[in-house]
């Protein structure tokens, strides 16, 4: 079998039946994926998992499952409480639950070798992503943030093994001194890691005078920071620790005793950025109830930031490029 991640619908497909399940005060998201379940599109999934990011998200799974789409719809509810004995009991038989979903599909049993197996692959993947931001942080003109972000978006869709020979090519391909710097300012994008901002959108900025150093887009595929254990007698417990412990900072997750907005500050001054743009998807709870406190961490540094808002199908930069090539602009003639 294979994980796919599904994003939405982006601006490639008007959304007319989506609209009635949902009242019009939440994001455009969950309203595109109801869309490809009432086209069809989704015929040939076996099951479907949905993780606890909003209350949208964990509508959306039993709107599945009352369409009775798949073998199983299940929605994966990630731990709050970072205490092992709490929240890492509680993650592990989670993720048992949806080890007996999958059997049920397709009759395979999960071994501790092949699970390993799978941990080594992802850690690459990860590794692989981690060295071509590591590389851009210096050289991000060797690599658009747009081409970055359809390269990335690709591992959702293809097998782990070929996203990581892919990778492996780009990340030789950015060794090499190629390319010209632009007068741009470095920035670190906060706030989009569910629904994804429109293509355009992400050209905009670069095109205003921003390099994207470091971002949230598609946050889970790089949301383990380092390796899982691949040699574990118990891979599950593996994966239960490296959550616990090697988590990404995210407007998804609850963490009073390690604060966002510390963590963003952080990640800012190792990207040697010059600025923040806040981007969220109107209606996102999570990112917009977050951005005063990550604003006020930031102003507190003394990093200069804006904010905007976007659907994934925006058609209209104009605003968005000026915004952006004003923040641009400033921090070139007064900072």
């Amino acid at each position: 079998g294979l994980a796919v991640g599904i994003m939405g619908v982006g601006d490639r497909k008007q959304v007319i039946k989506g609209d009635a399940y949902y009242q019009s005060y939440i994001c455009h998201l969950p309203r595109g994926v109801i869309e490809l379940l009432l086209d069809g599109s989704f015929e040939s999934f076996d099951g479907f998992l949905f993780p606890s990011i909003c209350d949208c998200v964990r509508n959306l799974s039993g709107m599945f499952q009352l369409a009775g789409k798949g073998k199983f719809a299940r929605y994966l509810d990630f731990p709050q409480n970072f205490d092992p004995s709490i929240g890492g009991v509680f993650y592990r038989r989670q993720i048992e639950k949806f080890v007996e979903d999958m059997f049920r599909v397709n009759g395979a049993r999960i071994t501790t070798e092949k699970l390993n197996h799978a941990i080594g692959l992802y850690n690459k993947n990860r590794r692989l992503m981690e060295e071509i931001y590591d590389i851009r942080q210096d050289y991000p003109w060797r690599l658009t943030a747009e081409d970055l972000y359809h390269i990335l978006r690709s591992g959702l869709v293809i097998p782990v093994e070929e996203h990581n020979r892919v990778l492996e090519e780009i990340a030789q391909y950015l060794r090499e001194d190629s390319g010209e710097a632009l007068d741009n300012i470095r920035v670190v994008v906060s706030g989009a890691f569910c629904e994804q901002p429109p293509v355009g959108l992400i050209k905009s900025v670069e095109m205003a005078g921003c390099y994207i150093v470091d971002d949230d887009f598609m946050l889970g595929l790089r949301w383990i920071k380092g390796d899982i254990d691949e040699t574990s007698d118990d891979p599950l417990g593996a994966i239960v620790a490296a959550y616990l412990g090697q988590s990404v900072f995210s407007s998804a997750v609850y963490d009073v005793g390690n604060p966002k907005g510390k963590l963003l500050v952080e990640l800012v001054r190792k990207r040697k950025a010059e600025g923040v743009i806040f981007c969220a998807a109107s209606f996102c709870d999570p990112a917009l109830l977050d951005r005063p406190e990550l604003q006020k961490a930031c102003d507190g540094a003394g990093v200069h930031h804006i904010n905007f808002q976007f659907h994934e199908n925006t058609g209209q930069f104009k605003v968005i490029r000026e915004q952006a090539g004003t923040f641009s602009d400033s921090i070139k003639l007064w900072v």
